[in-house]
């Protein structure tokens, strides 16, 4: 991983709260971002087909102020539909137009879209993660389920920070490479949680039964 811009394309581990990190970078990039109508920032609760139709018709535009251009992207996740859309431009990107993706766990993505970004490294990257992952693991399974209430409430929209959500997820597999029987559970909890209309509740708390105590 790097902290230095290499390539057009870079995946940052983190949800919308760490774009102020990544417009630091920028800064120290040369490149200006306050005022700077060619950063294109966008938050989408699911980044699908049509999200990513949008992105490669604004990459493929001029920039308004003649210079560079930035796309911003924070999600939770994106449709496998949406990464195959978004590989030819990602592979043979405008020259001035350079994307920054960020999402929970940059290893969910496809290798094909993987393997043309850079992994950017910020600080902090994991501080959205409301819940530790090894304090879940060493607890019982009631314990458990009492640590999750923190991470199921809703905002004033009636939604759930799905970001956080999916990084825990991620934290657990994480931790229990060497223990294979417990993570059946946490790739279900993965594959579903980011769906229209997913129960994410009973979701989590098969994952609190089912994986064993470390």
């Amino acid at each position: 991983m790097s902290t230095r811009l290499v390539g057009n394309t870079h995946l940052v581990a983190g949800n919308a709260e760490i774009i102020p990190q990544v417009l630091a970078v920028l800064e120290r990039e040369g490149v200006r971002t306050q005022g700077n109508p060619d950063i294109y920032i966008r938050e989408y609760s699911r980044f699908g087909i049509d999200e990513a139709r949008e992105l490669r018709e604004r990459a493929n535009s001029r920039a308004i102020a003649g210079g560079s251009r930035t796309f911003i992207i924070a999600t939770p996740g994106m449709t496998n539909e949406a990464q195959n859309a978004l590989l030819k431009t990602l592979e043979e990107p405008p020259a001035d137009a350079s994307f920054f993706f960020i999402v929970p766990s940059p290893e969910m993505l496809l290798q094909t879209l993987r393997s043309r970004a850079q992994m950017l490294e910020l600080q902090h990257a994991e501080s959205v993660h409301t819940l530790s992952a090894k304090d879940f693991l060493a607890a019982a399974p009631q314990k458990r389920l009492d640590m999750l209430k923190p991470l199921l409430e809703k905002d004033e929209d009636d939604k759930r920070d799905i970001s956080s959500i999916i990084g825990f997820l991620s934290s657990l597999e994480r931790l229990l490479k060497k223990k294979p029987e417990g993570l059946h559970a946490i790739y279900r909890a993965r594959k579903y949680i980011g769906d229209k209309g997913a129960l994410i509740k009973p979701l989590l708390e098969q994952v609190a039964l089912l994986v064993p105590k470390v």
